[in-house]
């Protein structure tokens, strides 16, 4: 009798620990993490322009939290850089332009990122699309930086359908299964080979082992190769024929198959039960290149510059986060963030405050934003370094609503204010079709689509108006930051018009001074020139991981 007792008693307590793991399990939340290449800040409805139809983003947007001081890097690689490693890329030596498919380099080895931390929780991590954070070597690939499967491209770009890359006089096939080249996905569109593996992942995920991290990096929206810059489908371009402007309407098509995109992930995630313990983020990785920037038409109206700026228009990035989870939402988060803030921001969300201390020991930039998103707290982010080019002599810092720049790129040609400002009249925006989408739809069931009178507010809210400046004060609020520093209150000037340097010279001096203590503790910058080794000539046409190799077949 003591014996069977003893028995019961000691089964009882392995159930009681084997469901307590189980809970644990469960209460970890699925993070899918959606991002956008150069899309514009102006580009998706509920930023207040009803020109391109973007329903399934904007349902996410309207269901939980539109991130409206949320800023970015400049372009691709420094942006990656910062969201895969918490660190600023004036700290991993990425600070500098973006890398190269011929560049023998990539994100310094000795850094852990954002899925090997997120699996010492439990996660197992995949990526679709692209990584652009160097290929050189194998070891500086997705598999080996903790994502268990890669279907996607290493470069910077590529054409949608043929998934080759033209760079510097190079051309080459780049699209890979994990290490291997997808010779069997040409012809296949880039937009849908990524949503498909997207789908995949999550439709054989076993939640009952642990929670999920997809890392969903799309082609959309930026450019292809030069001889077919905007790849898109016919039938798309042509439902899209209320924009008058040919290549704006190219674009638009991009988005429109990236905003399709979202919605077939959350419908998967809702199929496979996952949705309701899940958090997804959506963000772009930098502001869009407009009016022909790369052969690009993205739009940050009304904000100031374009990609590879340090104006808003560049660094100001369209973003939400969404999760059952958030307790005060929907609503416009004001809380200030950068994108270098994710990956505290995530381990915390995933592993609690306990994983997050562990990060201590990582000397990271980022910070943890999930209180203050989670419960509306004030944001525990005073400064945003957005960053610093000494190569180009740019650099800009925000410190509360202070914003100084330094020094422009492309010798300010690009420093201008870009549109279209797109239909704004909030009659023109479809609002049945945001509750028709497959977010929309799943919103719904979960309850937590807002009335259409809500979502109104919201756009409202999210929608940034800006006056001109008196033309009497003109001369006293110029400025060229190639000549000398600028500083603006972005908060009450968002788009960067008046500048406030001599009506506030202690406050230009104080962040001047940040500046120079930030630059203090920079790495030289990476980059290194073109590899011959790199030639997809040598390859089979591909572009690969050359360093791996010794020798090279001479014969081109």
């Amino acid at each position: 009798m003591q014996m069977r007792q003893l028995f019961n008693m000691q089964l009882h307590l392995q159930l009681h620990l084997c469901l307590l793991l189980i809970s644990y399990v469960v209460a970890q939340p699925h993070i899918i993490f959606i991002l956008a290449d150069d899309l514009g800040f102006n580009d998706v409805g509920f930023r207040g322009s009803a020109q391109i139809p973007t329903p399934n983003i904007d349902a996410l947007a309207y269901s939980g939290l539109i991130l409206n001081r949320y800023y970015v890097n400049p372009i691709c690689t420094p942006s990656r850089s910062a969201l895969m490693t918490g660190k600023y890329p004036i700290h991993t030596g990425m600070q500098h332009t973006v890398l190269f498919a011929a560049e023998p380099r990539g994100l310094p080895l000795d850094l852990k990122i954002l899925p090997q931390y997120l699996n010492d929780l439990g996660y197992t991590s995949h990526i679709a699309g692209k990584w652009h954070l160097g290929h050189w070597q194998r070891v500086y690939t997705p598999l080996y930086r903790g994502f268990s499967s890669h279907v996607g491209y290493w470069s910077g770009h590529h054409d949608y359908n043929d998934h080759t890359a033209v760079e510097h006089g190079y051309w080459g096939l780049d699209m890979r299964n994990g290490t291997e080249v997808a010779y069997d996905l040409h012809g296949q569109y880039s937009t849908d080979v990524i949503t498909q593996h997207s789908l995949n992942v999550i439709s054989k995920h076993n939640a009952t082992k642990g929670p999920l991290f997809l890392y969903v990096a799309h082609a959309a929206v930026h450019s292809g190769n030069p001889y077919n810059p905007l790849p898109v489908k016919d039938d798309a371009v042509r439902r899209l024929d209320t924009i008058q402007h040919y290549k704006r309407r190219k674009y638009a098509a991009l988005v429109t198959a990236l905003d399709e995109s979202v919605g077939k992930i959350v419908e998967q995630l809702r199929k496979s039960r996952m949705l309701e313990n899940s958090i997804i983020v959506f963000s772009t990785d930098n502001g869009g290149p407009a009016e022909g920037f790369n052969s690009n038409f993205a739009s940050n109206y009304p904000l100031r510059g374009v990609k590879n700026t340090l104006w808003e228009g560049g660094v100001r990035g369209a973003a939400l986060v969404w999760s059952p989870q958030l307790t005060k939402r929907p609503r416009t988060a004001e809380q200030t963030m950068h994108i270098v803030d994710w990956l505290p921001t995530l381990v915390e969300a995933a592993g609690g405050e306990a994983a997050l201390v562990r990060l201590g020991t990582a000397k990271l930039d980022g910070i943890s934003l999930w209180q203050a998103l989670l419960k509306n707290e004030t944001s525990p982010r005073k400064s945003v370094l957005h960053n610093i080019d000494d190569i180009w002599g740019s650099a800009a810092l925000s410190m509360g609503d202070w914003k100084l720049v330094k020094g422009t790129n492309y010798n300010g040609s690009w420093d201008g204010w870009y549109g279209p400002a797109g239909m704004r009249n909030p009659h023109d925006y479809d609002w049945q079709s945001v509750a028709k989408s497959a977010t929309g739809q799943a919103m719904q069931q979960l309850k937590m689509l807002p009335k259409t009178a809500d979502m109104i507010r919201l756009r409202e809210a999210a929608n940034v108006i800006c006056t001109d400046p008196k033309p009497k004060d003109a001369a006293d609020i110029a400025c060229n930051p190639l000549i000398e520093p600028c500083l603006f209150n972005v908060r009450d000037d968002p788009c960067e018009q008046r500048n406030q340097a001599k009506q506030h010279p202690k406050v230009l001096e104080l962040l001047l001074k940040e500046l120079q203590l930030l630059n203090a503790t920079a790495v030289p910058p990476a980059n290194k020139p073109d590899d011959p080794r790199a030639d997809p000539r040598l390859w089979n046409h591909t572009w690969t991981n050359f360093g791996d190799y010794i020798e090279t077949n001479d014969c081109i």
